[in-house]
C-alpha cells in the first residue's frame, strides 16, 4: 500500500514517518493517481457524516430507552448495552476525525493523534464483534438450555462483559509495544494498525487479529444461531404454526445478524490480508476505503438489527417515543426469576414426555412439578432438548 502525504511516501516506513510538513496544507501539491481527488474527499466525508450522526442517533436512544425502563434491565440485554457503548464510543472518538480529515484532505491531529485513532477505534471495533459472538452464545443458552438459566445472575453478564474488554485490550495494545504498529492507511485521512508493512512481527500480527478477532467470533455466532435453528425446528411438531413463525423470525433474525457482520467487517478483514501478503501496490487507497466506511457503518446498523429484533426493546423505544410508562406487555415479563437447582431441573425432566423433541414445561417452585393450572404466580419455562 503506497501512501502519499504532501509528496512523502510512506510505503516503506511505519506511523513515524511522520513529520511536521505532512500536517501542513498545500492545496497545490496535486494528487497521486494512487490518492483521492478532491470530489472523492468529499464523497467520503459526506459517507463519514452520516455514519456520525446516525450512529451517535440510533445508539444514544437505544442507551436512553434502556436507563429508562427497568424491564430491560437485564443480564442478557447488558450485553447488548455493551455493543451500543462501544459503538457510540467509536462515533465519538473516532468518526470526528476522520470526518475532519477528510473535509481537508489530509489528517490534522499528527502522529500521536494518529496512532491513538488507531488504538481507539480498534479497540471499541473489537469490543463490539466480540460482544455480537458473546450475546449469540448466550442467546443459545437460554434456548437450549432454559431450565439451567437464571436471569437474575448479574454477576456472570458483568464478568462477560469485563472479560471482552480485557481481551480487546490484549489485542490492542500490542502494537505500542512493537508487535506491529499504529499508522496512516488508506489514502491519509484514518489511520489503523499497519496493514502494508513486510516484517515477521506486523504479518504475525495481521494474521492473529483476523483469526481470534474476526473470524473465530464469525464461527461462534454461526455456530449459536445455527443451534438455535434446529431446536425450534425439532419442537415444531407439538405447535407447528406457532413454532413456524417463530422459526421464520429466528430466520430473519439470524440471516441479518451475519449479513451484517459479514457485509461490514469481512471485506475490511480480507483488504487487510491482501495488503499484507499481496503485491506491493495491490490495495490502493481508493480500494482502502470502502471497507473502511463499511466497517464503520456497522455502527450504525447494530442498533437497528439488534434492538429491533428485539421485541421487548422495541415496546419499550415504541413506549419512549410516545413518552408513555412500561409497556404493558413486557411489565413482569423479565422479573428476576428464583434460582432453578440444578436437581429440580433434573427431576423435572424426568416426568416429562419421552419424545426428545417434545419442550419440556417446568415450574420454578422449589418440588419441581409439571405446570398445571394454579393460583401460585410461578415462572414457566421451556427446555428444548436438542
Amino acid at each position: 500500500m503506497v501512501l502519499y502525504f504532501q509528496g512523502y511516501n510512506l510505503s516503506t516506513t511505519d506511523s513515524s514517518s511522520f513529520s511536521s510538513d505532512a500536517t501542513l496544507p498545500n492545496s497545490t501539491t496535486p494528487h497521486s493517481h494512487d490518492g483521492l481527488s478532491r470530489s472523492g474527499h468529499t464523497a467520503v466525508a459526506v459517507c463519514l457524516g452520516f455514519i456520525l450522526v446516525a450512529g451517535i442517533l440510533n445508539n444514544s436512544l437505544t442507551l436512553l430507552v434502556f436507563a429508562k425502563f427497568r424491564s430491560l434491565r437485564t443480564p442478557i440485554n447488558l450485553i447488548l448495552l455493551n455493543i451500543s457503548l462501544s459503538d457510540v464510543l467509536v462515533c465519538v472518538f473516532g468518526t470526528p476525525f476522520s470526518f475532519a480529515a477528510s473535509l481537508r484532505g489530509r489528517w490534522l491531529i499528527g502522529e500521536f493523534g494518529c496512532k491513538w485513532y488507531g488504538f481507539a477505534n480498534s479497540l471499541f471495533g473489537i469490543v463490539s464483534l466480540v460482544s455480537l459472538s458473546v450475546l449469540s452464545f448466550e442467546r443459545h443458552n437460554a434456548v437450549l438450555q432454559s431450565s439451567k438459566v437464571d436471569i437474575s445472575d448479574f454477576r456472570k453478564a458483568w464478568l462477560f462483559i469485563g472479560g471482552i474488554w480485557v481481551y480487546s485490550l490484549l489485542w490492542t495494545l500490542p502494537p505500542f509495544l512493537g508487535w506491529s504498529s499504529y499508522g496512516p492507511e488508506g489514502p491519509g485521512t484514518t489511520c489503523s494498525i499497519q496493514w502494508h508493512l513486510r516484517s515477521p512481527t506486523s504479518v504475525s500480527y495481521v494474521l492473529c487479529l483476523f483469526i481470534f478477532c474476526l473470524l473465530l467470533p464469525l464461527i461462534l455466532m454461526i455456530y449459536s444461531y445455527g443451534r438455535i435453528l434446529l431446536a425450534l425446528r425439532r419442537v415444531g411438531k407439538v405447535n407447528l404454526l406457532a413454532a413456524q413463525r417463530r422459526e421464520q423470525h429466528i430466520l430473519l433474525m439470524v440471516l441479518s445478524m451475519v449479513s451484517c457482520y459479514m457485509l461490514c467487517w469481512m471485506p475490511y478483514g480480507i483488504t487487510a490480508l491482501m495488503a499484507t501478503f499481496g503485491r506491493t501496490g495491490l490495495i490502493t487507497p481508493l480500494a482502502s476505503v470502502v471497507p473502511s466506511i463499511l466497517a464503520k457503518f456497522s455502527t450504525v446498523v447494530n442498533p437497528i438489527i439488534y434492538v429491533f429484533f428485539n421485541n421487548q426493546f422495541y415496546r419499550c423505544f415504541v413506549a419512549f417515543v410516545k413518552c408513555s410508562g412500561e409497556p404493558h406487555s413486557v411489565q413482569g415479563a423479565e422479573k428476576p426469576a428464583p434460582r432453578i437447582q440444578k436437581s429440580d431441573a433434573f427431576d423435572g425432566r424426568k416426568q416429562t414426555s419421552s419424545s426428545p423433541t417434545q419442550p419440556q414445561f417446568l415450574c420454578s417452585t422449589r418440588k419441581t412439578t409439571p405446570c398445571s393450572h394454579r393460583s401460585d404466580k410461578n415462572i414457566l419455562f421451556v427446555h428444548y432438548t436438542p
